[in-house]
């Protein structure tokens, strides 16, 4: 089996204007990979970036990296992964060459496992589980005065929906964000988890302030709070804080990943799979964080092509560190406003429906590789590059 054709595919659908710490939007994109064969085998994988970063990055997927892999073996992974990033070591070790790459290796799995007639939990060695809790998230920032209030009623709402935990957004400055805080951990049972997320938002002193107010709160995680560069931030911030910090969305390789792991950076890390460097890498950074006994907890935000990805990569993970209670991670399931779910594809996900029937879990899709048929034809509504 040979690679005949990469093709990038960028789609995006107004949305209304909300935000989180770094921007406001009102925009939500999609940035999908094709990865064709001899043989007829399709494979789709999704790079994470939004916007004009999606097409900077269909750039690279077609004009850099697609002349690098043509006529390969798609099953080659490691051979095709190493062969990409050494050949692009020199201009690009993070960021988008790294993003775009990472849509290029998930499509590769997909390949495998529809070679292989195995779903992609299988083809990396599990189930581990059967299915993972899915939290909702949720409360991103918007121009109100009154925040406080809408964020009780959508993490209410939330709850409602049977999600297990929910996530809300922060950044508007250290006391207001107390404060909004407050009124979402007030607004759901006293059961549910909250984790917050502050985007980098934050300087090491202001992070602890929210820090040491989260800690009264019982708040399951406080998710970038200083910039993914600060690590004696991060290494600070886990010594004097309760609350468990998250962050290595914005890392890319085992190699960034590395000091972020060994120096006990972070409580819980949040490989991004679709930016990091793929199913390939992510598998290596698992490896290293379980090593040091730290959580892995993937970050997923995009359509349901990584929906799905994400589940296979939770219910394949290995317990951690094993017994009859072990830490379960979670899938992070946005509830915002999207046509990228369940819209483009023949047979949909339904994540609310699966969380409402089977109390806060979700299981991946079971057909080969990573379980789903995009509905190419209907996306082509959205297309826009």
């Amino acid at each position: 089996m040979k690679i005949t054709r990469i093709e990038s595919r960028v789609y995006g659908h107004d949305m209304p204007e909300m935000g989180y710490s770094q921007a406001w939007y009102t925009r939500r994109s999609c940035h999908l990979v094709r990865v064709e064969t001899d043989e007829g085998i399709v494979g789709v994988g999704e790079a994470f970036g939004p916007g004009n970063v999606a097409l900077g990055n269909k750039a690279i997927v077609e004009q850099v990296i697609q002349p690098l892999l043509l006529g390969e073996d798609p099953l080659a992974r490691q051979y095709l992964w190493h062969k990409v990033y050494n050949t692009l070591r020199d201009h690009g070790q993070k960021g988008m060459p790294l993003q775009a790459q990472s849509a290029i290796d998930i499509a590769l799995w997909d390949i495998a496992g529809k070679a292989a007639g195995l779903p992609l939990v299988k083809l990396l060695g599990g189930p581990c589980r059967e299915s993972v809790p899915v939290y909702g998230y949720g409360m991103m920032l918007r121009k109100e005065e009154d925040m406080e209030t809408s964020f009780a009623e959508e993490a209410a709402q939330i709850a409602e929906m049977g999600y297990l935990c929910t996530k809300m957004k922060i950044g508007m400055g250290p006391k207001r964000d107390v404060k909004l805080i407050e009124a979402v951990r007030n607004a759901i049972p006293d059961e549910m988890g909250l984790g917050v997320d502050a985007n980098h938002a934050f300087t090491y002193k202001d992070a602890l302030y929210v820090g040491h107010a989260m800690d009264e709160m019982d708040i399951a995680w406080f998710e970038e709070p200083v910039a993914n560069e600060d690590r004696q931030g991060y290494r600070d911030l886990c010594r004097a804080l309760k609350t468990p910090v998250s962050g290595g969305e914005a890392e890319f390789t085992r190699w960034g990943f590395r000091d972020l792991i060994e120096d006990r950076c972070v409580d819980i890390v949040q490989p991004e799979v679709c930016g990091l460097g793929g199913i390939t890498e992510y598998l290596n950074v698992l490896a290293l964080a379980h090593t040091h006994f730290i959580p892995c907890m993937n970050h997923c935000w995009g359509s349901d092509v990584t929906v799905a990805m994400t589940l296979h990569l939770l219910c394949a993970q290995q317990d951690l560190p094993g017994g009859l209670f072990p830490h379960v991670p979670m899938l992070e399931f946005d509830t915002t406003v999207s046509h990228f779910r369940d819209d483009i594809l023949e047979t949909p996900l339904d994540i609310p429906g699966q969380v409402k029937r089977n109390g806060g879990y979700a299981a991946p899709p079971m057909a080969p590789g990573i379980g789903v048929n995009v509905d190419w034809q209907a996306l082509e509504t959205f297309r826009v590059a």
